[in-house]
């Protein structure tokens, strides 16, 4: 509940000022009127120039109702990228070292002490490692079956949040395209009333429609970005995770053998 809430403060930090920006746009663009023409004319090519006013100009064209809801998607879809981001690089632990650790602990100090190395370590790996060893005195079957049931409980926690990231991904562009059919009935609805189809109108009336159309792509193809190395990462993770689990299962034996 408090990840949940923290991404809606993130995402009112985030879209607050740019929506407050874009409503005070047409108060600002008249204002500018009232200027010389030299002033005019330079706040024209200031504002072609800045890429946050061409994109304010295109929401306000979109029409607000409509691109805030594509907007929505991407800022709350990044903030669980991001955070998914974060935890998913502390998760990522060298394998090697804490291999070479665990089986230093067991030489030295038995079970007990590779138990301590494992619980002051952090990430899916040290914990699947945990689990192994709390069951060695019941056996190397019972270890492996509770590092396979374990490290399916991790590859769930590791894996969490996609799906609302992929729910994004697909929401998106079905909103753009929502905002672009109702944007053309709107538009076919002006041309009925004006009993006439004037290129003017029929250009303004698509151009406006098929803003949201673009503003949803956009967003589900930086949120895809963010997905697939999502989904790369835990495929690292996970193989780390697979391989090590092998290698611990191998030292308990030889320790095992050695033991006796």
């Amino acid at each position: 509940m408090r990840k949940l809430i923290a991404l809606f403060m993130l995402a009112g930090i985030l879209f607050v000022p740019a929506f407050a920006n874009a409503q005070n746009a047409p108060a600002k663009d008249a204002a500018a009127t009232e200027e010389s023409p030299t002033a005019v004319d330079d706040e024209i090519v200031a504002e072609e120039q800045s890429f946050h006013q061409v994109i304010k100009e295109k929401f306000i064209e979109g029409d607000p109702l409509y691109m805030t809801p594509v907007l929505l998607c991407l800022i709350i879809g990044l903030a669980i990228a991001l955070e998914r981001i974060i935890t998913l690089n502390l998760a990522t632990t060298n394998t090697k070292k804490l291999l070479a650790k665990v089986e230093e602990a067991l030489a030295s100090g038995g079970v007990e002490a590779a138990k301590e190395v494992t619980r002051d370590t952090k990430g899916p790996v040290a914990s699947i490692f945990t689990q192994g060893l709390m069951r060695y005195a019941e056996g190397i079957d019972m270890v492996e079956k509770s590092i396979v049931s374990y490290g399916s409980v991790e590859m769930g926690r590791l894996e969490k949040g996609l799906i609302w990231i992929s729910l994004f991904i697909a929401l998106a562009p079905m909103l753009g395209f929502f905002g672009t059919v109702v944007g053309m009935i709107f538009a076919f609805d002006t041309i009925e009333a004006a009993g006439d189809i004037s290129p003017s109108i029929v250009a303004g009336g698509i151009k406006i429609a098929l803003l949201t159309t673009v503003a949803g792509l956009i967003a589900a193809m930086i949120l895809q970005l963010f997905y697939n190395y999502l989904v790369s990462k835990i495929d690292s993770l996970v193989n780390d995770m697979e391989d090590a689990s092998i290698t611990l299962v191998d030292i308990l034996v030889k320790h095992k053998l050695t033991g006796k």
